[in-house]
């Protein structure tokens, strides 16, 4: 049976589908973009505050289930420009520190919603 995750702690969708969702065990958060929930506003500048705000949008609906960057086992980046790599990574690795981080990809995008520059989603156990 699948369940539906949602928090006021993260941006609500902007189409049909649900911050993330929760079946056998596993829990599945949705592509999160920089968009800032206090204000639905898109957060721009460089691509270290994007990331960090993609990943705390992460981290809230994570948190929305009583889980942790350690529960998660997949990610998936989407950037715009693959020269960022480097300084996208430096931020990730703020979030997946330790001697486990999860499986991931990284994959360049030729647009992304709303035109972002990064955009993650991820996978992690919830038992």
């Amino acid at each position: 049976m699948k369940k539906v995750i949602y928090t006021e702690h993260a941006p609500a969708p902007i189409g049909p589908y649900s911050q993330a969702t929760e079946a056998n065990g596993m829990l599945f958060v949705s592509g999160q973009i920089a968009i800032d929930p206090s204000t639905g506003e898109l957060v721009q500048g460089d691509i270290e505050a994007e990331t960090r705000q993609v990943l705390e949008n992460i981290r809230a609906i994570l948190e929305a289930r009583n889980l942790t960057f350690d529960h998660v086992v997949k990610s998936t980046i989407f950037v715009a420009d693959m020269n960022n790599f480097g300084r996208i990574n430096a931020v990730y690795a703020e979030y997946f520190s330790g001697d486990r981080p999860p499986a991931r990809e990284t994959v360049q995008a030729a647009a992304l919603p709303k035109f972002v520059n990064i955009e993650i989603s991820v996978i992690a156990l919830a038992d």
